[in-house]
């Protein structure tokens, strides 16, 4: 890891700042990018990064133009994750219109604008990679919603591995289950159903830095919840 050169768009939340310490941890130049300044400068301090950069997931032109920015701050850029979005709650048939829109936008079309700058930019031997989350593969009652915009952001990951030349850049699906992030308090409607104890994001955020590194495809729950990479 020594010297890569990441953007962490998300950076601000528990995991995405975890991967952006693990990175720095272990020799990475990481560019936080995030919405709330108070948050990106104490980001900033715990990872060295001399550089942090602003964005909101309802501007997709400038979530598309991030990693250019980013870029040009380091020179070039080796790797991209996207590790924000938001959660509701709501039976389908209770769902509203503009809530569904909502958890689209910053869910799925946010990190797409976002890693498709990044395709543009990433290098050979590089990589992008999103959290989408284990409920795209194991539905949960009062999710419908949710599971589709991250289903959707999913999807768009398995299309762009089959596009992009072998082994020129890997192409990252991070799939936690249940995380002791708080996320699930934060719904913008409705709330949690009954869920198990949240496990350790830190398993989580070191695995997201050694995929990316190597080119893993996917990352899920193994038997015990911890972090299992599919090649």
């Amino acid at each position: 890891m020594d010297g890569l050169r990441l953007l962490v768009a998300g950076a601000t939340g528990e995991l995405g700042g975890a991967v952006a310490a693990v990175a720095a941890d272990r020799g990475a130049r990481v560019v936080p990018a995030g919405r709330d300044p108070d948050r990106l400068a104490a980001v900033a301090r715990r990872t060295g990064a001399p550089d942090t950069l602003r964005f909101d997931a309802y501007d997709l032109d400038g979530c598309a133009s991030l990693a250019t920015r980013a870029a040009d701050l380091l020179g070039g850029l080796d790797a991209v994750l996207t590790a924000f979005g938001v959660v509701a709650f709501g039976r389908a048939d209770e769902m509203s219109p503009e809530v569904e829109e909502h958890l689209m936008a910053v869910n799925g079309l946010a990190p797409v604008a976002v890693l498709r700058g990044a395709l543009r930019v990433v290098g050979p031997g590089g990589a992008i990679g999103a959290v989408t989350g284990i409920v795209v593969e194991r539905p949960l009652a009062t999710t419908a919603a949710y599971r589709a915009s991250k289903a959707a952001l999913a999807g768009w990951l398995d299309t762009v591995r089959l596009e992009v030349r072998p082994g020129r850049i890997g192409v990252l699906d991070v799939r936690p289950p249940h995380l002791d992030t708080g996320f699930a308090g934060r719904a913008v409607a409705g709330s949690a159903p009954h869920l198990p104890a949240g496990a350790d994001p830190r398993p989580w955020a070191e695995a997201v830095v050694d995929g990316l590194a190597d080119g893993t495809a996917l990352l899920r729950p193994g038997p015990s919840g911890e972090p299992r990479r599919s090649p």
